[in-house]
């Protein structure tokens, strides 16, 4: 059995996950912007279906990915310095989401449902979430979402309607993470593209350790990439 979150904002201990599913903690309580910053700061994200209550997970290990071990493939290498694109953050983010959200090859349903588009698109509203878009010949080509904490940036999902929209997204925020010297991003589930990536697991104790370190700097000034990134 696993708790029932209710009113109190406050979460189970990590320690108290299951290994069977790897890292579900507790269910219930609400996706309220105070609740989803409660979480994010302890390690924790909702994943749920719509017809499901809310989850709430900790998998140990990790899946993480170090801005400056971001693999950047030769073909990706060369479309990064010929430059023909656009890369925008937080123009679209509402539209990222929901292209996330559509369904992919081999996939039943989408947990990036309308309860999750309202709560994040409202931690948009606050500066806490953002996105970064990949354009194309004046078309949103692809990009992704995710939180930012101090130094600490949480992925939530990608998506690509053009070969490497996706991949161009993000090697631009993995070169901006680094100028602003964010310390890690949360990659949350071991899959083999995020791997293909650099990303890499890490014991979920080594991953608190660092996201409370990294949570307590002060937020960057303004979420603008800089021009020359891959210039």
């Amino acid at each position: 059995m696993i708790p029932l979150l209710r009113h109190d904002l406050s979460f189970p201990p990590v320690t108290q996950a299951l290994r069977s599913p790897n890292g579900l903690l507790a269910a219930g309580g609400d996706l309220s912007p105070m609740r989803l910053l409660e979480a994010y700061r302890h390690g924790i994200f909702p994943w749920f279906n719509a017809d499901e209550p809310i989850l709430w997970w900790s998998p140990d290990p990790r899946m993480v990915l170090f801005p400056q071990h971001f693999r950047i493939s030769h073909s990706l290498r060369k479309k990064l310095h010929k430059g023909a694109y656009e890369v925008r953050t937080d123009t679209a983010f509402e539209q990222v989401m929901r292209a996330c959200a559509a369904p992919r090859q081999g996939a039943q349903g989408t947990w990036i449902h309308e309860e999750m588009v309202a709560a994040y698109c409202e931690l948009h509203r606050m500066g806490h979430a953002h996105s970064v878009e990949t354009w194309m010949e004046g078309e949103l080509a692809g990009g992704l979402y995710g939180m930012a904490l101090g130094r600490m940036f949480y992925g939530e999902s990608m998506f690509s309607r053009r070969t490497d929209a996706s991949k161009i997204a993000l090697a631009h925020l993995c070169a901006q993470l680094r100028r602003w010297e964010f310390g890690m991003i949360d990659c949350q589930m071991n899959t083999p593209h995020l791997a293909s990536l650099g990303a890499a697991e890490i014991p979920r104790k080594e991953f608190i350790a660092r996201l409370q370190d990294l949570i307590n700097y002060p937020p960057v000034p303004a979420w603008r990439f800089d021009d020359d990134l891959f210039s």
